[in-house]
């Protein structure tokens, strides 16, 4: 049975500060030089677009929220359920000229 990925439950974790952020996503806002809390928050006050309930090893989702200053953020995240961790994947935050900022 394939679970549907819960938007509190990744909320909660990070809440709790069990996140994990993939080597990509590290580089990534390295490279864009933006600061995780920014994504963080993103997601508090974000929502669920899509969800991927097949993914492996654990399911995942693209969530939409907005930085503290407005910027938009689209962002990956996993949710293990047996640790109660979320795992941000990767992000991309578009700029005001319409492109986009990390993949």
């Amino acid at each position: 049975v394939k679970k549907e990925i819960n938007l509190a439950d990744i909320i909660n974790a990070i809440q709790h500060h069990h996140v994990r952020i993939t080597d990509h996503a590290d580089e990534e806002a390295a490279a864009d030089h933006l600061i995780f809390d920014e994504i963080l928050f993103s997601v508090t006050n974000g929502e669920i677009i899509e969800a991927y309930p097949a993914d492996r090893p654990f399911p995942s989702c693209l969530i939409f929220g907005q930085t503290p200053a407005g910027e938009p953020v689209h962002s990956v995240w996993a949710y293990n359920e047996t640790n109660q961790w979320s795992v941000l994947i990767t992000f991309i935050v578009q700029i005001q000229l319409g492109g986009l900022v990390g993949v």
